[in-house]
C-alpha cells in the first residue's frame, strides 16, 4: 500500500525542476508511504512520477519505486498488491520470459509480465488491489489503471497543459498548474449521496478513474490535450451477465463446499506479507468469516481488532469478543469515550480531502489507529453485504416487490401517508416501550425514520426509485442554491443487467458498482492510510465476486436471512448462536451528539448566513431541518451531517488558504 503521483507536460523543464515538482506531489502522501520516497522523470518526454512507499513485501532496497523494467521498456508507480505474483512469476520462470530476479517484490513481476503479456493481458491475468501509472520508454504510451472493485483510488485531469494524477488530490494540488474550482455538478451528487461518486470529483476538470477501467494516452494525444476515454479490462456488468448464464444448479451442500474453497483460497493470498498482520472483527457475518479462515490457515494466532462505545445500541464488543474467544485470536479492543470519537472530527476535511459524510469514518479511523499499534496491515470484511444481500435495502426490497408491489399506487399512496402521519419519536417510543416483547432480530435502531422511509419506497413508483428512494440523503435539488440545476443520476443511471429481474439483485448490483467503491472503499481507504495501515479485503477478490453473481437469489436470502450462503459456511467455524443478531452497523451515536456535544460547533457551521454566503446551498431547508433534528421533531442527523462536512471541508480549505473557485 503506497501513494503514488506524477505529471505529464510539454518537454522541455530542467529535469531538476521536474523532479522538485514531483517530490512535493509525493511528499503530501507520506502519511500512504512513510518507509520510502522516490522520483523519476524523463524530461525528453515531459513525464514524471512520484512514490511514497509503505513496506509490505520484500522490504528490502529492491521493491524501491518508481521502478523501470529489466528491459527498460517500463517505469511503473503502484499502489496496491497483486496477491497472485508469486503465480506469475511461475508462468513467466515457465515461459522463459523472466529476467534476473533483483528481489522478491510483487511490483518487480508485475513489469516482467507486462514485458511479456503487454498491458491489457497482465491486468486481466492478475488477482489483486492497485492502482499505477505505467510510462513505456518505448511506444510513449502513458498507462493508468485501477483494480476491478475500486478499493484502490486514481484521480486524474488535465489543468492548463499539465496532465496530472494521483492518489488523492491534495498531491495534484501540490502541482502549481492546479486550479481549484469545484464542480457544483459534484456537489449536488454529493447531497445525494453522501460522497462525490466517480468518475466525478469535487474539482472541475478532475475525475477519478473507474474501477475496472486502464486508461491510456500517446505522447501525441498528450501533447494535443486528449481527453482521455478509459476503457474496461473487467466489468461488473460482464460478470454478472456470465453468472446468471452460468447459474449454479447443484445441491446446497456443494455450494457452501464451493464457497468455503474460494473464500479459503482468497484469505489465504491475502494473508501474504513480511510485516504483522492482522484483521479487524466486530462479530458480523462478514468479519467473522474472514478471520475464522485466517485462523484455520494460521500456524499462531491472529490477531483482531474492535472498538466499541459507552452507548450499547452502537457497541459490538462483546460479540467480537466472544467469536475471538472461540476462534483463539490474539483480540484487542478499545472502548473509545465521546470525547475521543468526536476529536476525530477536525482530522476528516484533511483526511478525506473530498466532502465525504459516511458517519462510520469516525470509528473506521480509531479501529485503524489502535490496529496500527500493533501490525501494518489489517483484513476486513468489506464486500459481503454487496454479493450476498447483506444489507436491511435488500431485504425490504424483495418484502416490497412481493409483498405490496401488487397494490396500485393510489392505494401504496394511501398506505404512506398513513405511516407518515405519525411522527419518528412516537414511533421511537412506543417501540421502547414494546421493546421486551419484539424478537431480538426485529429490533430496528431509529425505528421511526426508518419507517417513514419505508413510506416513501411504498409510495416510489418503479424498481429505480425504490433504490433512488433508498440510498438518496437529499432528494433532487431541494439544499442546493440553485434549485432549478439538474441533478446528475450517478449510479442510478447505470443499466442493470436484464437478466436480474429481481429487485433485491438489482440493487445488490447497483451498490456493488457505486456504493461500495465510492462510499465503503472510500471510508476504509483514507482512514486506514491517515496511519499508514494496509487494508485488504478478500471478498472482494474477483474470482469470489464472480462466483456470487452465480449464486442463485435463494443462496443468499433465504428464510428471512440475509447472507444465507455465508453463513453456512460460517458455521462451520463458528457456532450459529454467536452471530444470529440483529445487524447493527458500524456507526456513532451521531444524532445524539449534534444535540448535545457536537452542537455549538455543528450550529456554527449550518448557521444561515454563513451557508449564503458560501454560494453552494439554501439556507431555508437547511435551517428548518437542524430546528426539528434539535427539537426531536425528526432525526436528520444524515442529512445534517452532509452539509456538515461539505461546510467543514470549505473552511478547512480557507484556513490553508486555498479560496474555492
Amino acid at each position: 500500500m503506497c501513494g503514488l503521483t506524477g505529471f505529464w507536460r510539454p518537454p522541455g523543464a530542467p529535469r531538476e525542476a521536474m523532479l522538485a515538482s514531483a517530490r512535493r506531489m509525493a511528499d503530501t502522501l507520506a502519511h500512504r508511504g512513510p518507509d520510502d520516497s522516490g522520483e523519476w522523470v524523463d524530461e525528453r518526454s515531459g513525464i514524471a512520477f512520484g512514490h511514497r512507499r509503505l513496506s509490505i513485501v520484500d522490504l528490502s532496497p529492491e521493491g524501491h519505486q518508481p521502478m523501470v523494467s529489466a528491459s527498460g521498456r517500463y517505469v511503473i508507480t503502484l499502489n496496491g498488491e497483486i496477491y497472485n505474483y508469486p503465480a506469475l512469476r511461475g508462468a513467466l520462470e515457465r515461459d522463459g520470459a523472466a529476467p534476473v530476479w533483483r528481489g522478491r517484490s510483487d511490483t518487480e513481476v508485475l513489469l516482467a509480465a507486462f514485458d511479456h503479456w503487454g498491458v491489457e493481458q497482465t491486468l486481466r491475468k492478475s488477482v489483486g488491489m492497485f492502482a499505477l501509472a505505467l510510462w513505456d520508454t518505448r511506444e510513449r504510451v502513458l498507462h493508468l489503471a485501477r483494480d476491478r472493485m475500486g478499493e484502490k483510488p486514481m484521480y486524474y485531469g488535465w489543468m492548463g497543459r499539465t496532465f496530472l494524477f494521483g492518489s488523492e488530490p491534495k498531491a495534484l494540488e501540490a502541482n502549481p498548474a492546479f486550479d481549484a474550482r469545484i464542480d457544483r455538478d459534484a456537489v449536488a451528487l454529493y447531497l445525494r449521496y453522501a460522497c462525490v461518486p466517480a468518475p466525478y470529483s469535487i474539482f472541475s476538470h478532475i475525475s477519478k478513474l473507474l474501477p475496472g477501467t486502464l486508461l491510456s494516452l500517446s505522447f501525441g494525444e498528450l501533447e494535443a490535450q486528449a481527453r482521455p476515454q478509459p476503457q474496461p479490462f473487467w466489468t461488473l456488468a460482464q460478470a454478472v451477465a456470465d453468472g446468471v448464464n452460468d447459474s449454479f444448479r447443484g445441491p446446497v451442500t456443494e455450494a457452501v463446499d464451493r464457497l468455503d474453497a474460494i473464500l479459503r483460497e482468497a484469505v489465504s493470498g491475502q494473508m501474504v506479507a513480511d510485516v504483522p498482520l492482522g484483521a479487524f472483527l466486530s462479530g458480523g457475518v462478514d468479519s467473522s468469516i474472514v478471520v475464522a479462515l485466517m485462523q484455520a490457515q494460521s500456524r499462531r494466532p491472529v490477531r483482531t481488532f474492535s472498538i466499541g462505545f459507552a452507548e450499547q445500541e452502537y457497541d459490538e464488543t462483546a460479540y467480537a469478543k466472544r467469536v475471538a474467544q472461540h476462534l483463539g485470536t490474539d483480540h484487542m479492543e478499545l472502548y473509545v469515550s465521546a470525547e475521543e470519537a468526536l476529536a476525530v472530527v477536525p482530522l476528516l476535511p484533511s483526511m478525506y480531502d473530498e466532502p465525504f459524510a459516511d458517519s462510520s469514518q469516525i470509528p473506521t479511523f480509531l479501529v485503524s489507529q489502535l490496529a496500527r499499534q500493533h501490525v501494518t496491515v489489517s483484513v476486513s470484511g468489506d464486500g459481503g453485504d454487496e454479493l450476498f444481500g447483506g444489507y436491511n435495502r435488500h431485504r425490504l426490497g424483495r418484502w416490497l416487490q412481493h409483498g405490496v408491489g401488487w397494490i396500485p399506487a393510489p392505494l401504496r399512496s394511501l398506505l404512506a401517508r398513513g405511516i407518515t402521519g405519525v411522527s419518528p419519536a412516537t414511533y421511537d417510543k412506543t417501540l421502547v416501550a414494546m421493546r421486551s416483547v419484539v424478537p431480538r432480530r426485529l429490533r430496528i435502531r431509529a425505528s421511526g425514520d426508518k419507517l417513514h422511509k419505508l413510506a416513501a419506497l411504498i409510495d416510489a413508483d418503479g424498481a429505480g426509485l425504490f433504490y433512488q428512494s433508498m440510498v438518496s440523503m437529499w432528494p433532487d435539488s431541494v439544499a442546493l442554491r440553485d434549485a432549478s440545476r439538474p441533478v446528475p443520476p450517478g449510479w442510478i443511471s447505470q443499466e442493470t443487467p436484464v437478466a436480474l429481474r429481481s429487485l433485491p439483485e438489482r440493487m445488490m448490483y447497483l451498490d456493488t458498482l457505486g456504493y461500495l467503491p465510492d462510499d465503503i472503499l472510500v471510508k476504509v481507504d483514507r482512514a486506514a492510510m491517515r496511519v499508514s495501515l494496509e487494508t485488504r479485503a478478500p471478498l472482494l477478490d474477483h474470482r469470489l465476486v464472480e462466483f456470487a453473481w452465480r449464486l442463485p437469489l435463494d443462496l443468499k436470502m433465504r428464510g428471512g436471512r440475509s447472507k444465507w450462503l455465508l453463513r453456512e459456511v460460517l458455521y462451520r467455524y463458528v457456532p450459529r448462536e454467536l452471530i444470529e443478531r440483529p445487524k447493527m452497523g458500524f456507526s456513532v451515536p451521531l444524532d445524539s451528539w449534534l444535540r448535545g456535544p457536537l452542537r455549538e460547533w455543528a450550529a456554527s457551521l449550518l448557521d444561515p448566513a454563513r451557508i449564503a454566503r458560501g454560494g453552494f446551498f439554501d439556507p431555508e431547508p437547511i435551517a428548518r431541518k437542524w430546528r426539528e433534528h434539535l427539537d426531536g421533531t425528526r432525526n436528520w442527523h444524515h442529512q445534517l451531517w452532509i452539509v456538515l462536512m461539505f461546510e467543514a471541508w470549505l473552511e478547512c480549505r480557507n484556513r490553508a488558504g486555498v479560496a474555492p473557485a
